[in-house]
């Protein structure tokens, strides 16, 4: 007999599962004793929204489920921002939350909430574990539907009653689903589609992607002489120095790759979408008349047609179909070479840095960490417009080098940078944050110097909220109202917690600052002092 604390810890451990990130709730005290002798690493964290961030991330790195507890009501709400953001990153995750006593359901309970219908919308699958027995059979179901087809959250709820009590019951058996690619004939009738085109670009994304794949995508684009381009926060998925790399699709778009998506007459997309982002708010590609062909690739045949029609549709993980494309290129024959070599021109005219007013300039930054840190270093980012300088001169040159939220969800950098280093503490891992973006988890700070988690912090600190007070500046100039921020010295702050802070105000610090944040060997953060007119990569507040 074991109670359920312990049949579900020991079920994670037969799935493989090494680390949890939480925040304790004694809704689930039975969960927590399960874990204590487990062998899997708890991750306690400040904040129920930085747990679900750090597990996503895990998902993100390990393309296993991330696994977060988080109690139930006020604990269940914060999290909720790290499922909204495994659902449209198309991340496996499960996020596990404690519930009341389930024979005082419907009674406005002390925090209760009916999860299948707060989690609907968000979570691939929401259920509610009433009875003991059934723990292994819930949690090996919750794990094959964060990962089966297009991959995302599963909510399961767990009432403290189940939980507590105790059952005599197996754990749940069985071997993961390997990944199967279509008969090799539907990859050449693909190809014999794609050579018939003038204009072709093929856009990557997706969840599914491995160094495998971007060897054989780097591959099959030299064959072909075919310009590749990465969708929103996947630019990892290509070495960007590519002669084939033609850049990402993302919010702050080259304007030269948005007309040659228009102008192309073929899209070969491979794992990605293809969603608002890419397409600019669906503007580059009419959905009602894309005026071009459109092959499309992507393991959810749901997917496939759901808003461009496909011309031909192929049920595939992005990685295996572009191995098994490149295996079935037998005569690359001419190419596009001219086309590609243009889209390359235009990328390589885009990454020229515009020079931002003020004594510490983001693409300098941004130009240092790229000629400097390790090729393996992972970088993450939230949201703001401090983004859009990685995006653009950042040079990526391996997969598994970005984690960043396609959800566009602030506050997201820190907590996947906490959950990077402690999954590859050998590895640098830097996180881009804005003051507000950072604002919204700082107190993880709190839980990577608990867990030896050692991550660099570059706060780029303008003052306020920048992407709002764009949009702001841009439709009701002058007036400007609630993006304005009073900010903390974040070095003082990073100190105050244990670890290492420095301020940068003059370009010439920040490589001394940087070597500092690396020799401390805690986690650390440099925050620079922006011009306030600083907006974005091609406009200041003047402007």
């Amino acid at each position: 007999m074991r109670h359920g604390g312990k049949i579900l810890s020991d079920q994670l451990v037969k799935l493989g599962v090494r680390r949890v990130f939480s925040v304790p709730g004694e809704s689930f005290l039975a969960a927590l004793d399960g874990l204590y002798d487990s062998g899997i690493q708890n991750v306690v964290c400040r904040q129920e929204g930085g747990a679900a961030m750090m597990a996503e991330a895990y998902g993100k790195m390990t393309g296993q489920p991330g696994v977060c507890f988080v109690t139930r009501g006020p604990g269940a709400t914060n999290a909720s921002a790290g499922v909204h953001i495994a659902r449209q990153d198309s991340t496996p995750m499960v996020l596990f939350v404690g519930q009341i006593d389930n024979r005082h359901t419907d009674r406005e309970t002390f925090q209760e909430v009916d999860y299948r219908q707060m989690f609907g919308g968000l979570a691939k699958w929401v259920a509610q574990v009433d009875q003991t027995e059934r723990l292994p059979e819930y949690i090996a179901r919750a794990f094959r539907v964060a990962m089966s087809g297009r991959p995302g959250p599963v909510v399961l709820a767990l009432p403290e009653n189940m939980l507590s009590a105790e059952a005599d019951v197996p754990d749940f058996h069985g071997a993961w689903r390997t990944p199967v690619a279509p008969a090799p004939y539907v990859f050449d009738h693909l190809l014999a589609r794609l050579k018939k085109a003038e204009r072709p670009l093929l856009v990557v994304g997706g969840p599914h992607w491995s160094a495998q794949g971007q060897k054989a995508l780097q591959e099959f684009a030299t064959a072909l002489q075919i310009p590749v381009v990465t969708s929103f926060r996947r630019q990892d998925y290509m070495d960007n120095r590519h002669p084939c790399f033609a850049g990402d699709l993302n919010v702050g778009v080259n304007p030269k790759l948005a007309q040659r998506v228009r102008d192309a007459d073929c899209l070969l997309l491979v794992g990605t979408r293809f969603s608002d982002i890419e397409t600019q708010g669906y503007t580059l590609v009419d959905p009602a008349d894309p005026g071009k062909t459109i092959l499309h690739i992507h393991a959810d045949a749901d997917e496939i047609g759901r808003v461009y029609g496909a011309d031909l549709g192929v049920v595939c993980q992005g990685d295996v179909a572009i191995v098994a494309l490149k295996a079935a290129v037998v005569d690359a024959g001419a190419g596009w070479p001219d086309w590609t070599a243009a889209a390359r021109a235009d990328f390589e005219g885009w990454q020229q840095p515009v020079v931002s007013p003020g004594a510490v300039k983001q693409e300098q930054v941004i130009r240092w960490l790229s000629e400097n840190l390790p090729q393996d270093a992972i970088l993450t980012n939230g949201a703001g417009n401090y983004a859009a300088w990685l995006h653009r001169y950042f040079t990526y040159k391996q997969h598994g080098t970005q984690l960043a939220p396609t959800s566009g969800s602030m506050g997201y950098g820190f907590p996947a940078a906490v959950s990077a280093a402690l999954e590859y503490p050998e590895r640098a891992v830097v996180c881009l944050a804005g003051d507000g973006c950072f604002q919204m988890t700082c107190n993880e700070l709190s839980t990577a110097v608990q867990h030896g988690a050692a991550p660099i912090v570059i706060v780029m600190n303008n003052g306020r909220y920048g992407t709002i007070r764009m949009h702001q500046e841009k439709h009701y100039p002058g007036r400007v109202s609630g993006t304005e921020l009073a900010n903390p010295d974040f070095a003082a702050l990073a100190r105050a917690y244990g670890g290492f802070g420095a301020t940068v105000t003059t370009q010439d610090q920040f490589a001394e600052a940087f070597a500092g944040a690396r020799a401390a060997g805690t986690v650390a953060v440099i925050e620079c002092v922006l011009d306030p007119r600083v907006l974005s990569t091609g406009a200041s507040l003047a402007g």
